[in-house]
């Protein structure tokens, strides 16, 4: 059996069923950190079954520290909307040239956004960007006439969330060069999304549990009582 390092042995003294506050979780967080700048995440596990069209969670929201990490944006545009996607900071801006790079495989995006004349290209790209979760939607408000806005808000801080098969939503709120407030701020931003996207076949308690966590971290239970409306 291969030894345990130092911060294994400490992170295995932890109580696994203890419930903390963000603050606690976070000073633990801090005490078992890395040498590298880790990604702070939170996992909520939701009483729903995304089976049922009626019980799936999806949206985006802003967090408003930012989330730490270069956000490439791709944009399927022309004329003058193609010109402020590039202006706004878009990774790549195209049509019928970036559909055909993305089905030669280049699709190392995390946003892809359209503008609604764009959707008869963008169309035939559902078998690359679908199971990637990057086909533009308008609900997500991927699909929209104002490129600019769009491609600031995906470069500034906005985030998809989307409930998984188990009923669980992970997500990156931050690092941890970040502060406790800010870090703080985001979660809370996430947390009170999550809860307003509650759908209406949902039953039961919907929150179930929530838990952060950082790469190389362990996870910490987070007393529900710190989530509005949970």
């Amino acid at each position: 059996m291969a030894k345990q390092t130092k911060k294994q042995q400490q992170v295995a003294k932890l109580d696994p069923e203890k419930t903390y506050t963000v603050d606690e979780a976070l000073g633990l967080l801090r005490e078992h950190k890395a040498k590298f700048d880790e990604t702070v995440e939170v996992a909520m596990n939701l009483g729903v079954d995304p089976r049922h069209a009626d019980q799936m969670v999806r949206g985006m929201v802003s967090l408003p520290s930012g989330t730490g990490k270069d956000v490439k944006v791709a944009v399927f545009a022309r004329g003058d909307n193609a010109e402020k996607a590039t202006a706004a900071g878009a990774d790549k801006v195209g049509a019928e040239d970036l559909m055909e790079d993305m089905q030669n495989g280049n699709i190392d995006y995390d946003r892809v956004i359209a503008t609604p004349d764009m959707m008869g290209v963008v169309g035939r790209l559902g078998k690359v960007l679908g199971p990637k979760g990057l086909m533009p939607n308008p609900k997500l408000g991927t699909v929209t006439p104002n490129v600019e806005q769009a491609v600031k808000d995906a470069k500034g801080g906005q985030v998809e969330f989307r409930v998984e098969k188990q009923g669980i939503i992970h997500s990156g709120i931050g690092k941890m060069s970040f502060s406790d407030e800010d870090l703080k701020a985001n979660f809370k931003a996430m947390t009170d999304a999550i809860v307003k996207a509650k759908p209406s076949g949902a039953k039961g308690k919907y929150v179930q549990k929530v838990s952060l966590t950082s790469t190389m971290g362990p996870g910490l239970k987070i007393d529900t009582a710190d989530i509005e409306g949970a």
